[in-house]
């Protein structure tokens, strides 16, 4: 038992018995179950009511698909972050409102991507909601100095406030956006939302001082999980803006807090190196379309992403989706060793990462397949 304690320990966890651990368990689990359990009766509920994606040149699905689950995942996520708080393992008040702030933002953005979901927004509305989200966490404290950045002069304070301000709105809007443009591929955004979260939270638990960080990246991570049962190929439901929006907003934001956005003499390289993988899908795809002559590259949807170029090699949207789950998980585990996280934790999450991930896969295939040997049966 004291030599389990100790492993533990060298993974970060204080107490494996105690109530701080017990409670980051819980709130995986309950995301994890919660929005497993719901998706099916909030699937019944979207074909009932028309809320789905129509087939098009660009999708996969040749039929009518149900685009409500980023409402499961939100559904999930907020319902297990109120579970942690109710466990109170941790001492958060003096984040609490940061705290708030994220859940207040996350909330708006999966309201609006709903709507477009549903009736569609301009571009511009869209943005506009996002900037809004992003200047939220500003105003509490939740933002980039751009003097803490290394390598880079430090200028007056006068130009650091509007710098630093410009540099947090794009850094949410940015990845908000990066991570809705990803999903194109069932299983994708899923699996790499859950990878991401958990690496993060795995780094994050760490450091004594980034609980309030460990107990919503739990619940985002746990909720990915729940998700992605329904969504690998094929998928029975999509996100829709609405998730992807929740992906996106949320792991930016909560990189901000704590220490996770790291103090003065470090940066964001961390971060932006776990979420490499749709932050460079994003500037590859903006790049091609200026060079093309598109003025809005944000607004003129083609088949330049990633996740499309390995699915023309692969023709395959389950090596699709397994390929990106590979390479984002690589990319995390680099940010990990930047952070100076120890090779056990690393190698422990990168093994609890493929073993969820293969367990839903597997679960989602196999239910596939019988499904499919009933339907030969009945006929």
């Amino acid at each position: 038992m004291d030599s389990l304690s100790a492993f533990a320990q060298q993974l970060g966890i204080a107490a494996l018995f105690g109530r701080g651990f017990f409670s980051v368990v819980v709130t995986f689990l309950t995301a994890w179950l919660f929005t497993w359990l719901f998706i099916p009766r909030l699937r019944e509920f979207a074909v009932q009511v028309g809320w789905a994606d129509q087939p098009n040149a660009r999708r996969l699905n040749t039929e009518p698909l149900p685009n409500a689950g980023g409402l499961a995942i939100f559904a999930g996520f907020i319902v297990s972050v109120i579970v942690a708080w109710a466990l109170r393992p941790i001492v958060v008040e003096i984040v609490n409102i940061q705290v708030l702030a994220i859940l207040l933002g996350a909330s708006l953005l999966v309201l609006v991507g709903f709507i477009d979901d549903q009736f569609g927004l301009s571009p511009l509305s869209r943005l506009l909601v996002q900037v809004l989200a992003a200047v939220l966490l500003i105003v509490n404290g939740l933002k980039i100095d751009f003097n803490a950045i290394p390598f880079l002069p430090v200028v007056p304070e006068a130009i650091n406030a509007p710098l630093s301000i410009f540099l947090t709105v794009l850094w949410i809007v940015g990845l908000t956006n990066a991570v809705n443009l990803m999903d194109g591929v069932d299983g994708v955004v899923g699996g790499v939302g859950f990878v991401v979260s958990t690496v993060l939270l795995a780094t994050a638990a760490q450091f004594p001082d980034r609980a309030a960080a460990v107990v919503l990246l739990a619940g985002l991570s746990g909720a990915a999980l729940g998700y992605l049962r329904h969504n690998f190929n094929p998928s029975r439901i999509i996100m829709g803006d609405a998730g992807a929006y929740l992906f996106g907003y949320t792991l930016a934001a909560v990189s901000l807090l704590g220490t996770l956005k790291f103090s003065v003499g470090a940066s964001l390289l961390v971060p932006l190196i776990v979420l490499a993988l749709p932050v460079l899908d994003t500037t590859q795809v903006v790049i091609g379309r200026l060079a093309r002559g598109i003025r809005n590259p944000l607004g003129h949807p083609d088949k330049t992403h990633i996740h499309h170029r390995v699915l023309a090699r692969t023709a395959s949207a389950r090596r699709t989706a397994v390929i990106l789950w590979g390479v984002a998980l690589a990319c995390g585990m680099a940010g990990m060793a930047l952070q100076g996280v120890r090779w056990p934790v690393i190698l422990v999450t990168g093994v609890l990462i493929a073993a969820c991930l293969w367990f839903v896969a597997h679960r989602r295939v196999r239910a596939q397949n019988i499904e499919d040997r009933n339907s030969e049966t009945a006929r």
